[in-house]
């Protein structure tokens, strides 16, 4: 089985007291492909300090990760982030954005992104499939996943297919072609982390809001099913 170079493009870091719990972007992504795609060498890119691919051709597959940040915020690294996008989708290379790096997905490509009326995601949501296709296997057509965000894609880029919607976020899930796909939740964060996160805001989040997403981590969710389907998507 040779080796497949997946760049992960870190659009944030892990805050320091919370690292603990599960590592950084950088060790929460290999460990939920770990046993569904051994092949997959990951890189790290920094970006959110500037460090970026040396070129497009350097990794195979990218990751973006989310991020605190919005992909309307005027920073040069953001900026520079979707001419990279761009580039990716030029050459036909595999691009998988999750929340901040699905928002980017759909901005760099001609979407909109904005704050969401329904206010924060928090906690397990249901995304219920409005398009079916071969790569998602094994298939189910709804599935629970972790959710942690304000803003969402409001308006899908040109030529985009949506694939998947949440009562509270439309476009949950959206691809651009055939090698680029977006999904606002977090598979790769541990219950523990997203609960993590809810208490260290509930100032922002509100704390009806953060009460119910605590109570809805006793939901299975479907994490590594979707990791299959990442990977299936990308080979």
């Amino acid at each position: 089985m040779s080796a497949v170079k997946v760049g992960l493009l870190e659009c944030d870091h892990v805050r320091d007291e919370l690292r603990h719990i599960a590592g950084d972007y950088r060790q929460m992504f290999p460990a939920l492909f770990l046993n569904v795609a051994p092949e997959w060498e990951f890189q790290f890119y920094d970006v959110c300090n500037g460090h970026f691919p040396p070129s497009v051709d350097a990794c195979d597959i990218y990751i973006c990760t989310g991020s605190k940040s919005s992909v309307y915020d005027q920073e040069d690294w953001i900026t520079r982030l979707k001419a990279f996008v761009i580039s990716i989708h030029q050459s036909q290379k595999t691009f998988i954005g999750v929340c901040f790096g699905h928002q980017i997905l759909g901005e760099a490509l001609g979407g909109k992104v904005e704050k969401s009326p329904a206010g924060w995601c928090v906690g397990v949501h249901r995304f219920q499939l409005t398009k079916r296709e071969s790569w998602m296997e094994p298939f189910t057509d709804s599935f629970n996943l972790l959710m942690m965000c304000q803003d969402q894609v409001m308006t899908l880029p040109p030529d985009a297919t949506l694939l998947a919607e949440t009562p509270d976020c439309p476009h949950a899930m959206f691809r651009v072609g055939e090698r680029m796909l977006g999904i606002q939740a977090h598979p790769e964060f541990p219950k523990a982390y997203d609960q993590a996160l809810m208490e260290l805001r509930v100032e922002r989040i509100g704390e009806n809001k953060v009460e119910l997403g605590i109570a809805s981590l006793e939901l299975p969710t479907q994490e590594i099913m979707f990791a299959h389907w990442i990977k299936n998507f990308s080979s």
